[in-house]
């Protein structure tokens, strides 16, 4: 099994685990026509955020501030490029530490879109 396939499959169970560790729930409410969030009725508003373009030492200062602007989650892309520069080398330290990005869009109470790619079509010169 490729390294990068089970480094997603890691991402991908620890997002599960965090989603049950804290008893929540999403669903839809077909006829009144919106988002149920742990029962109640919730409005999804959210900005994008590319931590792999940010430094990490800001990283909790702008999830604030986007909290703060009235958001209630973040959308972000998995740059691979950053993750696995060269194919067998990969890099989830510093400005590419992942699992902390997810942890701290997690304590500052804000939802999470990950879009892992491996195409993230992000304006992304190589």
């Amino acid at each position: 099994m490729k390294a990068s396939t089970v480094i997603f499959c890691a991402i991908f169970l620890l997002s599960v685990t965090l989603h049950l560790a804290q008893s929540r729930s999403l669903t839809i409410d077909y006829e009144r026509d919106c988002f149920l969030k742990d029962g109640k009725e919730f409005r999804y508003i959210s900005g994008g955020f590319h931590y792999f373009r940010v430094p990490r030492y800001y990283w909790k200062d702008r999830l604030l501030k986007i909290k703060a602007a009235g958001l209630n989650a973040v959308q972000s892309y998995v740059a691979w490029n950053i993750h696995e520069p060269t194919p067998g080398h990969y890099n989830f330290v510093g400005d590419a530490d992942l699992l902390s990005f997810i942890e701290l869009v997690n304590e500052t109470g804000l939802l999470l879109v990950l879009r892992p790619g491996p195409y993230i079509c992000s304006e992304w010169d190589f």
